[in-house]
């Protein structure tokens, strides 16, 4: 006859403590694993941002270099003159309408796309992902072929005889050409939204004799609003601090946030009003990232 010993009570009494161990040792192990990744952040993300920190405390001298040694708020108290607040104002209302013009044309887009078929939704993936295949400078240079003096646009409205339209060097070139660069960052966020919707709450809006546009109103779009937001969050971000959009086709009268920043370090050679305007359009975008994650990522 076998007998069977009850567990004794030191063997009980360990117990949680070998579950500590274990997560102590599953947790080194995953630090461990991911230890590449930290020091590549702390090496190409937390030590430049703290260098960018420190000289924007600094000061820039008569011979144009920059003295660490006084630190003071000037770079900063600068922001506040009429230049760069026209400058801010600028940035700001054309990412803003950048991003207002993306979802425009990404929502009813994205909901067309959530809607089809599976492999006519894979054809379709496959062409918002075109773009990315190809550099983002050489799509710049085509749109400033484009829409040139001697471009294909300018010819066509000479044809019909609408007369010559200069749209390069102007806002509307930039806004054409952030739209065109950044529309796909809206299009995926909203049709990954949409495309998790079931449609028999939409059908069953319409059962109860809604109108198309109540149902939209009351059902798909508070829905879909996590896409909303993080689609607008990641147009938004890069429109404000872009630069090679509007240096392609922008030109001179249409300065914004990036390229006056870009001015400040290479031209002008005042480091520390630089990296104080770096350092706030940082601040700016970290705001954004925190609303994005918290208001639309966790939903996605």
């Amino acid at each position: 006859m076998t007998v069977i010993s009850e567990p004794s009570s030191e063997s009980a009494e360990a117990t949680p403590q070998f579950e500590k161990a274990a997560q102590r040792k599953e947790s080194r192990r995953g630090f461990f694993l991911a230890l590449p990744s930290y020091l590549y952040l702390i090496i190409f993300f937390v030590i430049p941002l703290a260098i960018v920190l420190v000289y924007s405390f600094a000061t820039r001298n008569r011979f144009g270099g920059t003295d660490l040694s006084g630190w003071n708020f000037a770079s900063y108290e600068r922001i506040a003159e009429p230049i760069v607040r026209t400058i801010l104002f600028r940035s700001l209302w054309l990412a803003f309408l950048t991003t207002i013009i993306c979802l425009l044309i990404a929502y009813p887009f994205a909901y067309f796309l959530a809607t089809r078929r599976p492999a006519i939704r894979n054809v379709m993936l496959v062409f918002v992902m075109i773009p990315f295949w190809t550099n983002f400078l050489v799509r710049n240079f085509a749109w400033r072929v484009i829409l040139g003096n001697d471009g294909p646009l300018t010819k066509t409205t000479e044809f019909l005889g609408l007369g010559t339209h200069e749209l390069l060097f102007s806002q509307k070139a930039v806004v054409l050409g952030l739209v065109y660069g950044y529309l796909p960052f809206m299009i995926l966020p909203l049709y990954a939204a949409i495309e998790r919707i079931d449609g028999q709450l939409i059908e069953a809006s319409r059962d109860l004799y809604g109108s198309g546009w109540q149902s939209f109103r009351n059902v798909l779009l508070p829905l879909s609003m996590p896409g909303v937001i993080a689609g607008s969050i990641l147009v938004f971000i890069p429109s404000l601090g872009a630069y090679v959009t509007p240096e392609i086709l922008g030109g001179a009268k249409t300065t914004l946030l990036g390229s006056y920043i870009v001015t400040q370090f290479l031209t002008a050679r005042n480091w520390p009003f630089g990296a104080a305007l770096s350092f706030v359009l940082m601040a700016v975008m970290l705001v954004g990232t925190v609303i994005y994650f918290r208001k639309g990522g966790r939903t996605l």
